[in-house]
């Protein structure tokens, strides 16, 4: 939906000017607290202080985890997954954004937490006593019991059940003398020096590094470079539908609790996400989304299977080649432009506006007229697209950040150059960064959706609902993050 014509921002004048819904959220966008971080050997000698409130004050919930295809995942450009719905609708519950800081290793993920790096750990985490001592859990949100992962034997197809069982560990005394692949960190490891005390005899542990999720050491399994791994059932019967030669069956443990981590001082946030927790699972919304990740094993294996689940691929979209071709005729990581490109149209190259904003990049007709496109093919409709970008980045030449340029340039390219101008004048006239988006222009775009403001006589370009470019360059470049963890560049 993109225009610079005053007629067309006068339409949405008179089209959107009984919306006020989002005003009073627009009023109430202020800059965000910074949250302190200690370095992780001194954590325990210095708390850091910093629950709901100052997260509510901060805007922004900051959650730990790894990549999972079933807890979080990228997958045809759109982030997706267990833990990301919850934590996005906890984030809602709450009245702040939510970001997700991908953990490297598995190994450090509670050192980050305790030394501010986030506020929650977000990976189906089991409780145990050791854990309790260091964090503090939220009520569990489901109950697991973990699994022995093992490969049936070669030509299991054309075996009986009995002579599949005769070769295969269906006792966990049978584990005694056996490897047992493990990360150190990990609920798994504590479980088997249970279960050797348990059935008098020693089972050999073999360490896996904290860089590895549970799938990806099941996927080792599957593959034959290691023999046996323990898993929680959810993970494991999921990840049995895609890879059918294993077994899953042998069960290592009474049932045990996953649930959510936070410092041992976030009492609020406890309170908070118990009482969160109490009120999805009475809505429903719990079960929805856990049958969707964890029981739908037809999704489960298209998504494995899919060139575009970016876990195996690193592939975002059908349109990488051509996002690559031209991102870099303008110099944008082709990441940054993927984003953009699925704000506009979800890479559905058939996609309409309302307006009549067509394709990838959802050019209007007299816009798309201008920058030459004569046939709308996606390469085409990308060369305009990218054509038109860099036509306003060169408009914003004195922006001396070229991170902030761009922002300016989304901002342009979502409700108007003319607009993002006016909104510039404001926080000039109000001694404001003018030269930064953020905190600078993007509090005063906002604005612009109030009369008190739009009718000021350095406003040339009227009413804009200024929410829209504020979420719009947001949303984008929190996409981009995410991307960044999954797509290499």
């Amino acid at each position: 939906m993109k225009t610079l014509t005053l007629y067309f921002s006068f339409f949405l004048f008179l089209f959107l000017f009984s919306c006020g819904s989002d005003n009073d959220k627009e009023d109430h966008i202020q800059s965000k607290t910074k949250r302190p971080v200690i370095s992780k050997e001194s954590y325990k000698d210095e708390p850091i202080d910093f629950d709901l409130d100052e997260i509510k004050e901060s805007g922004e919930l900051v959650a730990l985890t790894m990549h999972s295809p079933s807890n979080y995942f990228l997958y045809k450009g759109k982030s997706m997954g267990f833990e990301y719905e919850l934590l996005e609708n906890f984030a809602k519950h709450i009245g702040v954004e939510f970001k997700i800081k991908m953990v490297n290793n598995l190994d450090s993920i509670i050192p980050m937490l305790n030394s501010g790096e986030g506020d929650i750990i977000a990976h189906g985490f089991t409780i145990t006593d050791e854990r309790k001592s260091v964090v503090d859990f939220t009520n569990y949100y489901y109950l697991i019991h973990q699994v022995l992962v093992q490969r049936k034997p070669h030509n299991w197809r054309k075996m009986t059940l009995d002579h599949i069982d005769d070769r295969m560990v269906k006792d966990v005394v049978d584990l005694i003398g056996k490897t047992v692949s493990v990360r150190r960190e990990s609920s798994y490891y504590e479980r088997l020096g249970n279960l050797s005390r348990e059935i008098g005899g020693e089972i050999n542990v073999n360490f896996i590094p904290g860089t590895l999720s549970t799938d990806e050491i099941i996927h080792k399994v599957a593959k034959g470079e290691i023999e046996y791994t323990f898993a929680d059932n959810n993970i494991a019967d999921i990840n049995k539908s895609y890879y059918p030669l294993l077994d899953v069956s042998t069960p290592v443990s009474l049932s045990q609790r996953v649930a959510w981590s936070v410092r041992k001082d976030s009492d609020d946030l406890k309170e908070e996400l118990n009482s969160w927790l109490k009120g999805i699972k009475r809505s429903g919304f719990y079960n929805i989304i856990y049958k969707k990740y964890f029981l739908n094993k037809r999704q489960f294996k298209k998504r494995m299977k899919s060139e575009y689940f970016s876990i195996q691929s690193g592939s975002i979209s059908e349109y990488d080649d051509i996002v690559k071709k031209y991102s870099d005729k303008i110099d944008w990581d082709w990441r940054l432009l993927s984003s953009l490109i699925y704000q506009e149209s979800r890479f559905d190259h058939y996609s309409k506006s309302w307006a009549g904003a067509k394709g990838l990049m959802q050019l209007m007709p007299r816009t798309a007229k201008s920058l030459g496109l004569r046939k709308n093919t996606p390469s085409e409709n990308l060369k305009a697209g990218t054509k038109y970008l860099d036509q306003i980045y060169n408009d914003w030449e004195e922006i001396p950040d070229s991170i902030q340029r761009i922002k300016f340039t989304m901002a342009s390219y979502n409700c108007g150059y003319y607009h993002v101008r006016d909104a510039q004048n404001l926080a000039k006239v109000n001694n404001a960064d003018y030269k930064s988006w953020d905190d600078g222009v993007d509090k005063y775009i906002l604005k612009l959706a109030h009369a008190k403001y739009y009718n000021m006589k350095m406003i040339h370009y009227g009413y804009v609902r200024g929410l829209e470019p504020y979420n719009y360059v947001r949303e984008v470049f929190d996409r981009y993050e995410n991307y960044k963890e999954f797509i290499e560049e």
